[in-house]
């Protein structure tokens, strides 16, 4: 099986070097995959105390990044290795702080994974949230590595507890511990065998309280919110796509009580330039804003990324993207600020969604009209929105503490 499932990662990884023809990402992999070994012989201290974590992408990043600054503060001994799968992690993230080596993740092929684990020599591998690489995982468990799942979540219809995926749920034997986000899916994995596991919720919660409380100063976007309208409000667009966009300008152009914060969750030149040819109404990008300009604007465009999180403390209602896709982004992010939560249809893979809208902090809608009723509802009933503000501010705070609960476990 070992073998399988290598030469499966070597077809994989032809493949990315074949896209890296037509693919900018899978340029930008291929090009930091060739960088890897040297980045890590220059990092790797030898006879140090490794501690691998691995992500997928941003996303898993920001779940892991409470633990690492909490072991890093902690338990200054050990040195963080951290991997990303995905260009959108690493090239983002390549230059994090809280880690002593960061790079790409070597090919799934037993050759390249017994090369990484020699250099690095970890004494714990943490994986977050998803990404199960067959070779590292079978090659961990050989070498009797403590391997921990952290902020997992599992659903009956995953490949793992599918009558075809036995392979797979082979992995999950693996790891150490897992820690999951919730009771399901400790039931789930004990009714297949799979022990030990701990519901310790979900370290994204103590990832955007210190966001909150470490939040930037943005005089701009502070200028430009301060100028909307009494009866009117600011919403922010987060991560959005351009069905999550369509929705948002159409209501903008036509309603002059509000101001439009939007941050597309892909910012090349093409894509702001289709935004910007349905805008009718004054807009400017955060990268050419000025306190000359910025007085004279009704629709802010985010060029950039980073700043999200500290944006949206300065909108009254959010609206999440990727609903109207393949699944919404960071909930969380807005809600701590006691921001009102808005996004489309699919969002019942994410747990913490689904509890945001019946604690009432969040709402989906599932059309331009949908969305119309419901923002005029949060412009004309203040308490509505109030209450909705409060929701999302106490979800946040009761779910707070997944980080501390699974460090003072696999450290001891």
């Amino acid at each position: 099986m070992r073998y399988l499932f290598s030469f499966i990662g070597l077809v994989y990884s032809s493949l990315i070097k074949l896209a890296v023809l037509f693919n900018p990402k899978a340029r930008m992999m291929e090009r930091g995959r060739w960088k890897v070994w040297g980045k890590l012989r220059g990092g790797i201290v030898p006879g140090g105390r490794h501690i691998w974590f691995h992500a997928a992408s941003l996303g898993e990043f920001e779940q892991g990044r409470p633990m690492m600054e909490r072991i890093r503060a902690e338990y200054p001994d050990y040195r963080i290795v951290l991997t990303f799968f995905s260009p959108s992690g690493y090239e983002v993230r390549k230059n994090y702080e809280g880690a002593d080596v960061i790079v790409y993740l070597p090919a799934d092929r037993i050759s390249r994974v017994r090369k990484f684990l020699d250099l690095v020599q970890p004494e714990m591998a943490i994986f977050i949230k998803y990404d199960f690489w067959p070779c590292f995982l079978l090659e961990l468990e050989r070498r009797q590595i403590p391997t921990y799942l952290v902020s997992s979540i599992f659903r009956p219809t995953q490949l793992f507890f599918r009558w075809y995926g036995g392979a797979y749920k082979r992995l999950l034997h693996c790891f150490t511990h897992i820690f999951v986000q919730d009771e399901a899916s400790r039931i789930l994995l004990g009714k297949h065998g799979i022990d030990p596991v701990t519901v310790a919720g979900d370290t994204r919660f103590d990832r955007v309280i210190s966001v909150y409380e470490a939040r930037k100063s943005l005089p701009l976007v502070e200028r430009f919110a301060a100028t909307v309208p009494e009866d009117g409000l600011v919403i922010v667009g987060g991560s959005s796509w351009p069905p999550d966009e369509e929705i948002l300008v159409r209501y903008f152009n036509r309603n002059p009580k509000v101001k439009l914060i939007l941050a597309p969750h892909e910012i090349d030149k093409e894509h702001l330039l289709q935004i910007i040819s349905h805008l009718r109404r004054p807009f400017i990008r955060l990268s050419e804003a000025t306190e000359s300009n910025i007085d004279r604007q009704d629709c802010l465009i985010v060029d950039s990324f980073g700043l999200l999180s500290s944006i949206y403390r300065y909108g009254q209602v959010a609206f999440i993207g990727g609903g109207f896709g393949k699944g919404i982004h960071n909930t969380p992010e807005a809600a701590v600020y006691g921001v009102p939560v808005i996004f489309g249809p699919r969002y019942e893979k994410f747990k913490e969604a689904r509890e945001l809208i019946a604690e009432g902090g969040a709402f989906t809608v599932s059309s331009a009209e949908e969305f119309t009723s419901l923002i005029e509802r949060l412009i004309s009933d203040k308490g509505y929105r109030e209450a909705a503000s409060r929701a999302a501010a106490d979800y946040i705070r009761t779910h707070a503490g997944a980080t501390e609960r699974i460090v003072r476990q696999i450290i001891r």
